[in-house]
């Protein structure tokens, strides 16, 4: 998933919680200590938002009793912001804020990070990626500006829907929209497939397109820079990732379904467990069948069958 969404005629600017923009600059670092319970709703609350003020949040446990909740934002408004709505779930909390050296967010967050393994897959740097055995397909992702490692419960989530699938039958042709790293085409291109990747964000596909070449999938790997709306105009495929967030996913929902193929499937991620009925609701009705949800931590992903047979009455 990356820091844009693919607009298809609009940009629309991407941000999850726990993984980072994608340019270096000064970060504001906003911290408190409070009680689980204090720390969890606020914590709550800044996913709730979307887009959220924070680029990043997390929290953790620092002591017995004691967590701390940690909040970036990369200006001084986004921080304002960040208080007010904080203040608003656990006024008890008090944030100390403290500005941090420009610097790669992403990178510096994820070393260290161990391999990520769902189903088949295994996505890890280099060096993890050299210790590991088993005969599961090796995905080499190192930490960097554009998201997709696999330790986000939407990545691995759609790991798990293309597992699936796979299970199933083969992949022939991919679209993933909103590609970030590109680890859910190259996944889907390790199986044969023939894959287009799309992002908006030009660094992200940059990052992108050295892994592909890293994995050895360029060949049968396309990455696309921008609005990839002209690439696919016309054409179908047998299966579609969009793990981006939830309005663009509504949004985007025509487009979406027309371009998976009758059969095919469509896997949808990057929202939140409680976002997920306003998108089962936009593609259920385009006549998409809802096959199977995966829940990992607080998001939802989503895999839907196009019927073989066009339903005439319905919108796409």
């Amino acid at each position: 998933m990356g820091r844009a969404a693919l607009s298809f005629g609009y940009k629309e600017y991407h941000r999850q919680p726990i993984h980072c923009s994608l340019v270096r600059y000064p970060m504001l670092l906003l911290s408190a200590l409070g009680t689980l319970a204090q720390v969890r709703a606020a914590a709550d609350e800044l996913d709730r938002h979307d887009p959220s003020p924070a680029d990043a949040v997390s929290w953790f446990e620092e002591g017995p009793g004691k967590f701390r909740l940690e909040a970036y934002a990369p200006t001084e408004q986004d921080a304002h912001s960040i208080r007010a709505i904080v203040g608003a779930a656990s006024p008890e909390l008090h944030l100390v804020q403290s500005e941090l050296a420009a610097a790669d967010w992403v990178a510096l967050s994820l070393e260290g990070l161990p391999a990520v393994r769902a189903g088949r897959f295994i996505v890890a740097g280099a060096h993890a990626l050299a210790r590991e055995s088993g005969g599961r397909t090796g995905i080499w992702i190192e930490a960097s500006e554009a998201f997709g490692t696999g330790h986000h419960g939407t990545t691995w989530g759609c790991l798990m829907a293309l597992e699936g699938v796979l299970r199933q039958r083969r992949v022939r042709n991919v679209l993933d929209v909103g590609a970030g790293s590109g680890v859910l085409a190259i996944a889907a291109a390790k199986h044969g497939a023939e894959a287009l990747a799309i992002e908006i964000d030009e660094r992200a596909a940059a990052i992108a397109t050295i892994n592909t070449k890293q994995n050895n999938v360029a060949h049968r790997l396309r990455v696309i820079a921008g609005d990839g709306a002209r690439f696919i105009a016309g054409k179908s495929f047998d299966l579609v990732f969009a793990n981006i967030l939830m309005r663009p996913l509504i949004r985007l929902a025509p487009k979406l379904v027309r371009a998976t193929a009758p059969g095919g499937t469509l896997i949808l991620s990057g929202l939140l467990r409680s976002q997920a009925p306003l998108v089962r609701e936009a593609y259920a009705n385009r006549g998409m069948v809802l096959e199977r949800q995966i829940p990992k931590e607080a998001w939802m992903t989503l895999v839907w069958r196009k019927p073989e047979r066009d339903l005439g009455s319905v919108p796409t």
